[in-house]
């Protein structure tokens, strides 16, 4: 199904976006893409309990899809304001067909770094939204809302860098709990793939 199928079923606009500035250590916005996340969803167990948090999250292509397929809370952390602007014009279109989800879904226009992770978050999903400096931030931050509310958290991670599997790996407590190869991607380029990490 073309990309803009996917869009109008639920819809949103979530296409490229051109002329978006560039900022240091944090990288073009690139939408993860359907198919993509029509295989995350065929391979993980989300609740309508979960919280799942995308840094960097563009227009909300993924929290818009997780939340019609499983119905989960979902906040976007987007630093750019054009981003942010057509990610909450893409709310208010979506919520025209699923008004229940109107407290279900959040847009915050902030460095991915300042933002103050919730007690209930906890899913965090990463498409190489930045540099692994400001990864690092960003995951001290769960490890901080960890410390003061324990509980099971994964970190998805779709076209995984070699620095943030790196940095998990050897300077973390996250175990690699599941590999989710991209089915007639990965075959080409084994860089298509979901690898979630988790803390439990």
């Amino acid at each position: 199904m073309a990309e803009k199928n996917y869009d109008k079923q639920l819809n949103i606009e979530t296409g490229p976006e051109r002329n978006i500035k560039p900022f240091l250590n944090y990288y073009p916005y690139e939408p993860t893409p359907y198919p993509v996340l029509e295989q995350l969803a065929k391979n993980i167990e989300l609740k309508p309990s979960d919280h799942v948090v995308d840094y960097g999250c563009g227009k909300g292509r993924l929290l818009f899809y997780l939340n019609a397929v499983f119905g989960v809370n979902a906040r976007g952390i987007e630093m750019d304001d054009h981003l942010y602007f057509l990610a909450e014009k893409n709310r208010l279109h979506y919520l025209q067909h699923r008004p229940k989800s109107k407290y279900q879904i959040q847009f915050f226009c902030m460095h991915a770094e300042k933002y103050i992770v919730q007690p209930t978050d906890n899913k965090f999903y990463f498409f190489n939204p930045f540099s692994v400096p400001i990864f690092i931030k960003v995951f001290n931050n769960i490890m901080e809302s960890l410390e003061q509310f324990d509980r099971e958290v994964d970190l998805i991670f779709y076209y995984p860098s070699i620095e943030y599997l790196s940095f998990l790996e050897n300077r973390t407590i996250f175990q690699l709990t599941k590999e989710i190869k991209i089915e007639g991607e990965f075959e080409h380029n084994p860089n298509e793939r979901i690898l979630i990490y988790s803390y439990r």
